[in-house]
């Protein structure tokens, strides 16, 4: 943020004298003026240096989400990290695909025969036919009315003693009228998967089942399906919290018209979401190596390694190439992305990175920095317009990100000497960012309730993603027994 200019920092002109002056009184006061002039100067080309710098940030190049792009987001979308491969657009060659294929059981078959010969214009029958050629078209069937079973719970009477035994329904059977697991599960999957608000939930139900739900039966579903999966949930965040390695990273959360925090930790089997008023409230009995995005507070884990996010690095120093146009992160980017390469090398030959190449990596490392430490220190101090500064000295955007990768160097690099650690925290990124959409779509939660059901459900939806499973079967099935089937490693 720049600091506001003081209301008096125009520089007045020398007073009219009152009498004769001597030239050397003279002098000495335009002197004055002139150094308050330069300074003023220096002052405004310091904010407009700032200003353009900060007008110059998007999503390409800094931390911005990309619907802060505007009307600009397609020459921002040339310029992306990922840059060019080479290759053409497409899938690519080994690529599995997932084309149509004809199938050997068709549910129907439908013959069509010739009536009229072509040659002679004869009557032809079914009985002529020497042979066919098919083709087989794929569609949805009729909407079918909903399947009605009727539990009876018969009694009996006891030819012993007399008695009379009723049977028991099942246990989720539980009133004289229900929608069904498997109903349930559709509605909870269509609301807290694909996002559907409530109202437009129900139309779709309405127009392609014939169930007319209301908004409040939606949400009914929804609370009992999250108090279901709460122990599915903890099971989870316990696996999360001791895995080797895990991606953490949190995201701004409306609740109740307040701004509120979704915290996500993940692994490449299992993801946990949980909804806290706080930001800085993390996750307990964490372990192993924490890969996030340098933001302070995981610094104060217990017990851990950490890991930072080297595209949050890629996309700060593409920044100071085309705005402040520093040569040291033009190097160091090209280091970090010649880095990443050799490692996915790599770790898909099942091998790992000498250690000679690590040092080689290291010393460049180091060396770039230098550079940057050199190039910075050759530049003027910035000048605070401020009239009273509290704090350090201000330092340069460029100069605040080499001290960060000198001092969390090994953080960077991690990556580089253990093969389980990734070279950036896309993982969790990508776990939020259906979160984001779901604000998008609805706005947000009018209750703290109701976030922190969406966060035990989608903690389950995303999990089963990952591992595998149909997501409707899990959603009716009996907690316990998915518990029992996690793969975690």
């Amino acid at each position: 943020m720049l600091p506001p200019l003081d209301s008096d920092s125009h520089v007045a002109a020398p007073p009219e004298p009152d009498g004769p002056v001597s030239p050397e009184s003279v002098i000495a006061a335009l002197q004055e003026q002139n150094a308050a002039l330069s300074a003023l100067v220096a002052a405004l080309q310091a904010r407009v240096a700032e200003l353009e710098r900060q007008l110059g940030l998007n999503s390409g190049n800094s931390g911005k989400p990309p619907s802060s792009d505007g009307l600009k987001k397609k020459p921002v979308r040339v310029s992306s990290l990922r840059g060019r491969s080479g290759k053409k657009t497409g899938g690519q060659k080994g690529h599995p695909g997932k084309t149509l294929s004809r199938t050997e059981t068709p549910d129907a078959t439908i013959d069509h025969f010739p009536e009229i010969c072509s040659g002679c214009g004869g009557t032809l029958t079914g009985a002529m036919a020497t042979g066919h050629t098919a083709r087989q078209v794929f569609d949805l069937p009729e909407p079918q009315p909903l399947i009605v079973t009727e539990h009876r719970a018969h009694a009996c009477l006891c030819g012993n003693c007399g008695a009379e035994t009723r049977a028991d329904f099942p246990e989720a059977v539980t009133a004289p009228v229900q929608y069904g697991a498997r109903l349930a599960a559709v509605v909870v999957y269509l609301l807290h998967y694909q996002l559907l608000p409530e109202k437009r939930l129900a139309a779709l139900m309405a127009d392609l089942f014939g169930v007319h739900l209301v908004t409040a039966t939606i949400a009914g579903m929804s609370r009992n399906c999250a108090a279901r999966f709460q122990g599915f949930a903890a099971a989870v965040r316990d696996h999360v919290a001791a895995a080797p390695v895990k991606h953490m990273d949190e995201t701004g959360f409306r609740i109740g018209g307040k701004t509120q925090w979704l915290h996500i930790a993940s692994t490449i089997w299992l993801t946990f979401y949980r909804v806290s008023p706080k930001r800085g409230s993390l996750l307990d009995n964490v372990l192993g190596i924490v890969v996030h995005d340098h933001w302070k507070p995981y610094y104060t884990l217990k017990g851990v390694l950490h890991a930072l996010c080297n595209a949050h690095h890629l996309r700060e120093l593409q920044a100071l190439v085309e705005i402040e146009k520093e040569d040291w992160a033009r190097k160091m980017q090209r280091l970090l992305r010649r880095a990443c390469h050799a490692t996915n090398l790599a770790r898909d030959q099942g091998v790992t990175l000498s250690s000679e190449f690590i040092a080689l990596i290291e010393r460049r490392y180091d060396t770039i920095l230098s550079e940057g430490f050199a190039f910075h220190e050759a530049q003027p101090a910035l000048i605070s317009t401020a009239r009273k500064r509290r704090g350090r000295v201000p330092r340069r955007t460029g100069h605040n990100l080499l001290l960060r990768l000198r001092v969390r160097k090994v953080d960077v690099l991690r990556f580089l000497s253990d093969p389980t650690v990734p070279f950036t925290n896309n993982l969790a990124e990508r776990d939020g960012r259906m979160m984001k959409l779901r604000q998008k779509i609805s706005g947000g939660f009018r209750s703290g309730d109701g976030a922190e059901d969406f966060a035990v459900i989608r903690s389950l939806l995303s999990t089963a993603r990952k591992q595998g499973w149909d997501i409707l079967q899990a959603l009716a099935s009996r907690p316990d027994r998915l518990i029992a089937e996690l793969q975690i490693a």
